[in-house]
């Protein structure tokens, strides 16, 4: 029986070989293959349409560059997705839009310390907060600002994944992440509130 255009029968280990040799047919099949791989880590970082597309070049790029140097067609899947997870992430931590809601909530809980009265209004509160932190991020170091985001982000960034993102070694995160959250406390934005709030409690 012979097979379908549109169903390359071709082993990844085939296509990486022949796609290596400049055959461009593979290289459009491999593509074809793992593109929907891509995507899909990268939108898993709720990235805009855009910047997935731009990722996933990268991506693309980064293979061709590399593709001799995988031995094992079944790592593929695996680098794949490790390399779309680290550009992902380097365009976060370049990027002010990932300041986003959630990150922002997250840290706002663990820099408070005081309880909240039940009878403040808690979407005003939230509202406020969020604003507070924002402003707090903005006097940290994009190094300090970077690794806090990283470190709340969803879906969860693994520590070696922020590691690689931000040029430092995986032990250094959790002494680094406590120094500026504690430095995010410090700074004039969430000391200005912090005392505020507890004016208006006493």
């Amino acid at each position: 029986m012979t097979a379908s255009n549109d169903q390359p029968t071709e082993s990844v280990g085939d296509l990486m070989a022949a796609a290596a040799d400049r055959d461009q047919q593979a290289w459009r099949r491999l593509v074809h293959r793992f593109a929907p791989l891509i995507a899909s880590v990268a939108h898993s970082f709720r990235l805009p349409a855009a910047d997935v597309e731009d990722i996933s070049q990268v991506v693309w790029l980064k293979l061709f560059e590399n593709l001799s140097r995988i031995r094992e067609p079944a790592a593929l899947p695996g680098w794949l997705t490790t390399t779309t997870q680290r550009e992902s992430i380097r365009l976060l931590t370049r990027s002010s839009r990932w300041i986003c809601l959630e990150s922002v909530e997250l840290i706002a809980d663990s820099i408070r310390t005081d309880p909240v009265s039940p009878t403040v209004d808690q979407n005003l509160l939230r509202r406020e907060r969020v604003d507070v932190v924002r402003s707090g991020l903005d006097e940290l170091t994009s190094r300090q600002r970077d690794l806090l985001l990283l470190a709340v982000a969803e879906p969860p960034v693994a520590y070696n994944e922020i590691a690689a993102a931000l040029d430092m070694p995986v032990g250094s995160i959790g002494p680094t992440r406590a120094r500026s959250l504690a430095k995010l406390g410090q700074t004039a934005a969430v000391r200005s509130y912090v005392q505020s709030d507890a004016a208006l409690s006493a």
